[in-house]
């Protein structure tokens, strides 16, 4: 069993809107993805997805709803990443592009699932349902998905 790394993923859901961000460096670079990243040392989850949304994004928000938590591993590498899914409506700010993320506004029935990770379709519908789930997703050494399971909760 390797290490486990807490994450964080943030997305804006306004209406029949979604704010993703189009990834341009580093891991998922090319993908369109929520908001989020890495939890910092003394940083609560929460905590680190308000300052990922400001750091990537230029946005703030009070209120984040917890929406699921998901792991995702590989075959090939002992790391699992837990992501705690967050959802949130009202933001302070207008979606700014950073050295990281190009934000970018989709209609829910528009949702780019082929630029996506493709584990998104599978858990996106519940996302936008506020329902609340749980699971995990494998994947290949070239990011291929192999195995999950997802339950609500």
């Amino acid at each position: 069993m390797g290490s486990k790394k807490i994450m964080t993923l943030c997305i804006i859901h306004q209406g029949n809107k979604i704010l993703l961000g189009m990834k341009k460096r580093g891991f998922g670079k090319g993908r369109y993805n929520g908001f989020g990243g890495k939890v910092h040392d003394g940083e609560s989850v929460e905590e680190a997805a308000k300052r990922e949304l400001i750091e990537e994004a230029g946005i703030r928000c009070k209120e984040l709803d917890l929406i699921g938590v998901l792991e995702f591993s590989w075959t090939n590498k002992p790391e699992i990443l837990e992501v705690h899914i967050f959802k949130a409506e009202k933001i302070e700010g207008e979606p700014t592009e950073s050295e990281e993320m190009k934000p970018e506004w989709f209609h829910i029935d528009e949702i780019p699932f082929h630029s996506m990770w493709s584990d998104d379709p599978h858990w996106f519908p519940l996302f936008l349902e506020n329902k609340k789930f749980k699971g995990n997703f494998v994947f290949d050494d070239s990011d291929k998905m192999v195995q999950y399971n997802l339950e609500e909760i």
